[in-house]
């Protein structure tokens, strides 16, 4: 039985496929459809055909906005495949889907190489240490070159790059392959659908023999095993060069490189293979490990940065603050086995005209229809409706799920993005995906009043199914604000409300989310608190020291960070109370003393303090650090951060010019500029707040030839808005 259970693990892949906007990234998910025979016919994006593309504004806006799971089957293999977003503004759905894999396929294209947003996956998948394979993208482009993409690929990821393939032919030329651990050559016909094996072509030979040269030196100086058999015969067979480049991705010290062109269906074969023999099943990876049940359902009293809908999302703040104390705790560990214990992390929520779908990577244990599960996330039990296995929006019925799938269920009322699901007898609680902090604001009314109360529900219903998605009441104002991680994130969101509810929506102006920093610190600032009325009083007294945090502690632009130390001596502060004093301190983090915004890049010292033998508490000693550091941050040098971007726009040569006008008055600072592929590539530096309707006015510049595309960078000190108080 155990053997079984090993053979069916090895035979599933759970991967991703990751990459900036237009480097191919549907096309090669559907073109990997269509080569396991799951469709019969190719999607195309332009046309609106395709199967991971579903939502009427992925086809309308001709990108993918939302994660799409579908399964397929390849040399007896399970394949499942989450087509992920390539734009900025849909990060964290990247994030959650990379939370659950277990492998990567990075698609680049050929003449464009590594593109800001290419870089920015490429790290949440370092983050997650996600194992990946690179598709070099596009070959039959005019200026494709594979060197040069792999340059830009080792130059700007780091990774150490293993090209595994020759091309055969250039630009409209590109006919096909040369497998350089075979060594032999694989052609595909016009239309793609025939792959004719030869001999490497005499004209090739050389150079692929030079090249397969190069790859066995390059496998041999990171590889124990291959680095002996090189030194006894001064070459690789091909078994051990498979072998060592499966070992090497698999540890992430190096990446395996294959190229093609996926919308003329060429490369697509030999990529199948590589996911299959390269990339890690579940029994390859570490068994999962979460904290046991007592954990379960820990609320967080971090205040007012996600007050959704009257409070719905509460569980996030859990969710964080479990997964924060679940660094500093051992762990439980649950092998992916199908018979022990159930585990399985939710990933995504939709909704659909069938129901609530919750998407479920299952880690360990067998989970069938009808089972009851414990929801960590709301502490309770709750009960699977039915399994589905996902074809995008087409599902099977299944009768159950088993470590390493990923599945949908359909009956969890309570479970968000993050919730851990578990064996009621065996709970355990999981370590959520991040959820990045919004950065764009726009306020939101319903244009009647009849229809208020269903523009509340909507919103909640949204921020339920997209964490980065935060809803708020301004208490000035009174106006429903909601914030995402940019200007299309939010478009998307209240159309999304205005075709699947007919709501009319009235939207303001967007709005960046600013914060602010210390830039000169104060030290010695004494605070006391007193108060009696009757009865226990509260008393606490403390002494503060705070100071920007360096550049190494804030990361690079003072983007982010806040640490809290004591250095009280003699017991003067009890250890109970030091930490009331640090969750006082975090809490007056919320408002800032410029402009009321939330402030980061900070340390903060507890140097010294009282107590009182009857009146003090965690209550007062917690109401001293939020009064207390308010009371320093209104003495010290502070300035205001605004959110910046890197991005990078592509035009024709003769048009360089007005584009690097419009960055200047846009407060833009240009950091590179290239020509490739006949097209100048500008970068620069430029606030968010600079780029609302930019789009546009580079269409009009340009004649709708330019494009850009943007990333964030951080924080950086907004003009005019250092302030001493």
């Amino acid at each position: 039985m155990r053997n079984h259970l090993d053979r069916h693990l090895s035979a599933v892949r759970n991967l991703g496929i990751l990459a900036h906007v237009d480097a191919g990234k549907t096309t090669v998910t559907e073109r990997i459809l269509y080569a396991t025979g799951t469709t019969h016919k190719r999607g195309e994006v332009h046309e609106g055909t395709t199967i991971t593309d579903f939502d009427p504004q992925e086809r309308d806006r001709g990108i993918t906005i939302f994660a799409a799971a579908v399964s397929c089957d390849w040399d007896g293999h399970r394949i499942n495949l989450i087509d992920t977003p390539g734009h900025v503004d849909f990060a964290d759905e990247v994030e959650r889907s990379l939370r659950v894999l277990d492998g990567a396929v990075a698609v680049f294209d050929a003449v464009a190489g590594v593109e800001p947003q290419s870089e920015s996956v490429w790290r949440q998948a370092d983050r997650h240490g996600v194992p990946r394979i690179a598709f070099v993208n596009k070959l039959d482009r005019v200026g494709a070159d594979l060197d040069a993409a792999v340059a830009s690929i080792r130059e700007r990821l780091h990774p150490v790059p293993l090209v595994v393939q020759l091309p055969i032919g250039t630009e409209d030329g590109f006919t096909g392959v040369v497998d350089l651990l075979r060594m032999r050559a694989l052609t595909w016909s016009d239309d793609g659908e025939t792959a004719v094996e030869d001999d490497v072509p005499e004209g090739l030979r050389e150079e692929a023999l030079r090249r397969r040269r190069l790859l066995e030196e390059a496998v041999a100086e990171r590889h124990p095993a291959a680095l002996e058999e090189f030194c006894d015969g001064e070459t690789l067979s091909a078994e051990t060069l498979s072998g060592a480049l499966r070992e090497l991705t698999r540890t992430g010290d190096a990446v395996v490189v294959l190229c093609g062109s996926a919308y003329r269906n060429r490369g697509i074969e030999p990529l199948l293979d590589a996911v299959v023999a390269y990339l890690p099943s579940p029994s390859d990876v570490p068994p999962v490990c979460g904290m046991p049940g007592g954990v379960a359902g820990m609320r967080s009293t971090k205040g007012g940065t996600r007050d959704v809908a009257d409070g719905m999302h509460g569980t996030v703040h859990g969710m964080h603050e479990t997964a924060d104390r679940m660094q500093d705790a051992v762990g439980e560990q649950r092998p992916a086995d199908p018979a022990a214990p159930f585990a399985a992390l939710a990933f995504k929520v939709a909704a659909t005209p069938t129901g609530r779908l919750t998407f479920l990577r299952v880690y360990s244990g067998t989970i069938e229809k009808g089972d009851a599960v414990w929801e960590s996330g709301a502490r309770r039990i709750e009960r699977i409706g039915r399994i589905l296995r996902v074809q995008a929006d087409r599902h099977a019925q299944l009768e159950r799920a088993v470590a390493g799938d990923i599945v949908a269920v359909i009956g969890l009322k309570s479970a968000r993005a993050g919730s851990t699901l578990s064996a009621p007898g065996a709970p355990l609680v999981l370590e959520p995906p991040g959820v990045a902090d919004p950065v764009v604001s726009v306020a939101v009314e319903a244009r009647t009043s009849t229809d208020a109360d269903r523009l509340v529900s909507a919103l909640a219903r949204l921020a339920e199914e997209d964490p980065s998605l935060v809803v708020r009441t301004d208490p000035e104002t009174g106006q429903t604000v909601l914030s995402g991680m940019g200007e299309l994130h939010l478009e998307v969101a209240v159309e999304k409300i205005r075709r699947s509810l007919g709501l009319e929506v009235n939207v303001g102006r967007p709005r960046v989310t600013y914060r602010e920093t210390v830039v000169r610190g104060v030290s010695g600032l004494i605070f006391r608190h007193v108060k009696q009325d009757g009865g226990a009083g509260q008393f606490a007294q403390i002494v503060l020291d705070v100071e920007p945090l360096d550049a190494e502690e804030a990361g690079e632009g003072a983007e982010t960070g806040f640490t809290f130390r004591s250095t009280v001596v003699g017991g003067r502060v009890p250890q109970e109370y030091v930490r009331a004093v640090e969750a006082g301190c975090r809490d007056a983090l919320a408002e800032g003393p410029v402009g009321g915004h939330p402030v980061t890049g900070l340390r903060v010292t507890l140097t010294d303090g009282a107590t009182h033998v009857k009146d003090s508490s965690e209550m007062a000693f917690r109401t001293a650090g939020r009064l207390g550091l308010r009371e320093a941050l209104r003495g010290c040098a502070m300035v205001v951060l605004e959110p910046v971007v890197e991005v990078t726009v592509t035009v024709a040569e003769d048009a360089v010019g007005g584009v690097l006008g419009d960055l200047a008055a846009r407060r833009g600072r240009v950091t590179d500029s290239a020509v490739r592929g006949g097209s100048a590539v500008v970068t620069a530096t430029v606030p968010l707040a600079e780029l609302f309707g930019y789009a546009t006015r580079l269409r009009s510049r340009t004649q709708g030839r330019g494009t850009f595309s943007a990333r964030p960078t951080g924080y950086a000190p907004a003009l005019a808005t250092a302030t001493t108080r």
